[in-house]
């Protein structure tokens, strides 16, 4: 993999995080292809909950001070940066004060959904999107992990689709049985509409609960990986009949091999 640029987007990243399926893979993934040689860049969004003192964020001026718009009002994008220590891996923050200041990842104390997660979502989409393009940065594969992410393949599909940036982008999305309870806003599927993507696109978002936000990930992707053991069997099955190329569970000791493999076949 040695030179191939990889972009990993994910809800969670440790050390940033908590560890858990989502977060240590979306770690170990890129660290493997880093010391193969590969260019990685991570995104992530910027929780309240991430210690910026301890794992030294930053601002990057030059990279911030764009405004994204989200259902027709303005939010404005901050982008941090922080090194993972010892591993030369730069990982790049979306930070909003509406969208990402309180003190916790997802829900509130309670375990409630955040109402605006959906939008937050929207958000952390187009904001990578934008600063990968004013890295000028282009990636041969964008490498999703998580829910607050499974909007992107989404919005490249569509929204970004005449971006000569990534006209030979692939997009890969792992799929995780981590998921949340309940549903997002029920207008998430207006909100992406108001962005022009059209409704048959997205008809999975009517319900937006965790398996129809991954079907229409998975949807708008051009390749799959399972990356829990044990993931729904309706999911499984939508990821067997997508006709897409899709790799199967790979354990801690052999995803190394298994991953490069699928991102050089990605490739080919």
């Amino acid at each position: 993999m040695e030179d191939k640029r990889i972009l990993y987007v994910s809800s969670e990243v440790v050390p940033y995080l908590a560890e858990n399926e989502v977060s240590l893979m979306s770690y170990d993934v890129p660290k493997m292809i880093n010391d193969q040689g590969g260019q990685i860049r991570i995104f992530m969004p910027r929780y309240g909950n991430i210690n910026e003192r301890r794992h030294q964020l930053h601002e990057v001026i030059r990279l911030s001070g764009m405004n994204l718009v989200v259902n027709d009002l303005d939010m404005p994008l901050i982008i941090k940066v922080a090194s993972i220590p010892k591993e030369r891996i730069q990982v790049y923050f979306i930070d909003n004060d509406e969208y990402f200041k309180r003190k916790a990842s997802f829900s509130d104390e309670d375990g409630v959904l955040y109402p605006d997660n959906d939008e937050r979502a929207i958000f952390f989409a187009k904001g990578v999107v934008e600063t990968v393009k004013k890295l000028n940065w282009v990636p041969d594969i964008i490498h999703v992990h998580g829910w607050m992410s499974s909007l992107l393949p989404i919005y490249m599909k569509h929204y970004y689709k005449d971006e000569a940036l990534f006209s030979e982008t692939k997009i890969v999305t792992s799929v995780y049985s981590q998921s949340f309870d309940g549903t997002l806003d029920s207008e998430m599927i207006n909100k992406i509409k108001f962005d022009n993507i059209p409704h048959d696109a997205i008809q999975e978002l009517e319900v937006p609960n965790y398996e129809n936000l991954i079907k229409a990930s998975i949807k708008h992707s051009d390749g799959i990986i399972i990356a829990s053991e044990n993931v729904s069997a309706s999911l499984t099955k939508f990821i067997e009949s997508s006709g897409k190329p899709f790799l199967p569970f790979a354990s801690k000791d052999k995803f190394t091999e298994a991953y490069t493999n699928f991102y050089k076949e990605m490739l080919s």
